[in-house]
Parts: C-alpha cells; sequence; structure tokens
C-alpha cells in the first residue's frame, strides 16, 4: 500500500506502508541512532511523537523483546528510508513490520528521511501526519495545521505513567523510589544494584513517597511539557516538597521537573536532542562523554543563575543545560540518559554517585 507523510508546512512525501496501514497524526521527530531501534520504539518519551530515523535501513536485526524499554510501542508512527523485510539474528523473535502491524502503529519506507531532517533542523520539530492510501492530502493537511502539538493537547506523562506502586527486588541493600513519568526499564534495573526499587505514579504524594521510607528518590524520564499544567500541579509540586528531607536525582523529564521545583525555568527546543551521539561536557573534570538523549525541553541556564545551584554538565552541540547540583542539599540532575538503552554507557556512573549520595 502507498502512503504519505504530511508536514504543516506543505510538505508531501510518498512512500510504501508497513505495519499497521492506518492514518495517525503526531509530532514529527528524528533520531540519529545507527542501531538501538527496539528500544527507541518502547520508549515512552516517543508518546504522542512520529519518529523518523535518520540511519537508512532499520529492521535488519529483527525485534528482540529483551530490549524494549517498556511494555508497549509508544509512538505514534514510524518512518525510515528502508525496512528491512527479512531480519537476521539469533535473538530476533519477529521481524519490525510484523511487530507495528500486531501493535496497531503504522511505518512509511522509501522517503527522504535526509531532505525531511534538514528541513526540520531548519524549520524546528513540526506536526504531520502520516497518511494511507486514499486520504485527501489536502484534508489531511488542514487537519494537521489545525491540530495542537501533542504534548500542549494531552497529559502525556499521565498517559505513560503507572497507576499503582509496584516494587522491583533489587541486589543491594538500598531502596529508592521511581516517580515514573514514563521511566525506561534500564532506569529501574540500573537502580537496582543498589537496592529495592519502588515505581510510583507520576503523581504520588509526596507523604507517600517518604512514608516508603526511601534512601533516595528518581524522578525519571518521560514525554512532553514539564510545564504541563497537569504535572505543575502534582510531580513538580511534590519534587519542591521532597527536596532536603530525601535525596533526589532527575534524569530528562525529571531533571527539568526538578529545575521548575527549585524556581527555574524551561523552553521547548527548536528541533530537540534525540539519539545516542551527544556530546556533553563534565564542567567538574571538563572530561567529554558520548551519551543518549530523547528530549525535546531543556532548563534555561540564566533562570538558575543567582540560585543555589551550579552548573555540571552541558551539551557541547548547542550550549545548553546538561546538569545540575545543588550546593548544600543532596540533589543531582542531569538532562541525559545515564542508562543508555540503546547508546554509549559513558556515564552510568551516575548511578553510583547517587546510591553514594543517598548512603548506599
Amino acid at each position: 500500500m502507498r502512503g504519505s507523510l504530511v508536514v504543516e508546512d506543505g510538505t508531501v512525501v510518498q512512500g510504501q506502508v508497513f505495519g499497521a496501514p492506518r492514518t495517525v497524526f503526531g509530532e514529527l521527530v528524528f533520531n540519529t541512532n545507527m542501531t538501538g531501534y527496539c528500544e527507541a520504539l518502547t520508549d515512552p518519551s516517543y508518546r504522542g511523537q512520529i519518529l523518523m530515523m535518520t540511519y537508512p535501513l532499520v529492521g535488519n536485526y529483527g525485534v528482540d523483546p529483551e530490549t524494549f524499554e517498556s511494555s508497549q510501542i509508544q509512538v505514534t508512527g514510524y518512518v525510515v528510508r528502508e525496512a528491512c523485510l527479512t531480519p537476521s539474528h539469533a535473538r530476533s523473535r519477529y521481524g519490525l513490520s510484523d511487530w507495528l502491524e500486531r501493535s496497531a502503529i503504522p511505518g512509511l519506507q522509501g522517503v527522504d528521511t535526509r531532505m525531511l531532517t534538514t528541513k526540520t533542523r531548519s524549520r524546528g520539530t513540526m506536526r504531520a501526519a502520516l497518511a494511507v492510501e486514499g486520504e485527501d492530502p489536502e484534508a489531511v493537511l488542514r487537519e494537521v495545521q489545525r491540530m495542537p502539538f501533542p504534548d500542549q493537547a494531552r497529559n502525556l506523562v499521565g498517559e505513560v505513567s503507572c497507576t499503582r506502586p509496584i516494587t522491583h527486588r533489587g541486589r543491594g541493600e538500598g531502596r529508592f523510589v521511581v516517580v515514573d513519568c514514563g521511566v525506561k526499564a534500564n532506569i529501574i534495573r540500573e537502580t537496582q544494584q543498589y537496592g529495592d526499587v519502588i515505581q510510583m505514579p507520576f503523581d504520588a504524594h509526596p507523604d507517600e513517597i517518604l512514608d516508603s521510607k526511601p534512601d533516595g528518590v528518581i524522578l525519571s524520564n518521560g514525554p512532553g511539557d514539564p510545564a504541563h499544567p497537569d504535572l505543575l500541579r502534582t510531580t513538580v509540586r511534590t519534587a519542591r516538597d521532597l527536596a532536603g528531607k530525601v535525596p533526589l536525582l532527575g534524569i530528562c523529564l525529571g531533571h527539568q521537573i526538578l529545575g521548575l521545583a527549585l524556581g527555574g525555568r524551561t523552553y521547548k527546543l527548536k528541533f530537540g536532542h534525540r539519539g545516542g551521539n551527544q556530546p556533553v561536557k563534565d564542567l567538574q573534570t571538563g572530561r567529554v562523554h558520548i551519551t543518549s538523549q530523547n528530549h525535546g525541553f531543556a532548563v534555561d541556564a540564566a533562570s538558575l543563575e543567582g540560585k543555589d545551584f551550579e552548573l555540571t554538565h552541558m551539551n557541547l552541540n548547542d550550549n545548553t543545560v546538561e546538569g545540575f547540583r545543588h550546593k548544600t542539599l543532596p540533589i543531582l540532575s542531569v538532562q541525559y540518559h545515564p542508562e543508555a538503552s540503546p547508546g554509549p554507557r559513558d556515564s552510568t556512573y551516575l548511578f553510583a554517585d547517587f546510591a553514594k549520595l543517598a548512603g548506599r
């Protein structure tokens, strides 16, 4: 079946549909990873988005459920240059197209992803639709231009967060709470090295969190705008209440939530950081780490000036804030993904650093 990608600036590109043959709407974003499509597709931070891969061949090693970062595909649609229909890998259980089809997620292949990526870098992130053959492109374009961005119209964190506490037994003697804003499975696995992990909903009350007597609390990654009204009155307020009562670690969206909770501001990036090759400089040691990232918002560095923070990490591509810590309280925060999955593992030491800060 033929299909098309319809972008809000009027661009329409034709391709072949794979996966589920249905029309969807979302925010078009690109990822620069060469591998790790299973992890990316199941990353809750992509909720509400049509994901486009810059690497030209996707699906060549099939699908291994052991690599999933959540229980389901989270993207709204998937766009690639070429989808491999004959994967080859010992751990593959089925192909990419089969997986998308059984998950009711459409894909589009045979399009010029290089042109679309260049356009996105120039224009910024845009709304789009992945439309199947038979749809009127003009009608679809009008719908795309009318619709709000998903991070404005929906509480995306509420869609991906757990709804009740879940306990994950660990190998260490510590006890940690992960506030689930769309947590990736590998954040939980890395934390389990240092103790039990209690995964709590994004809107858990601070008293409920403290009643579990955690050694530390992690505010997880997740999708959307950290300043969404539903987050300001729940997760952001909770982070503010917990500051000084228990060690805190913010990761990605959790980093932005901590920034807001402690008096900072956030803003939307032009096209975001998504991929496994983002260079980040540790301002304390001068070392540069290559990091995995997936976010569309950032903490405003100027909003932290004059407060009790010090910047710890900076993105070398655009000088955006990649980490900060409180000068007196046990609070650490990083914009990137120390758990990787996919991506380089340069920064997994941060889990050990936080466990030490929490007395474990």
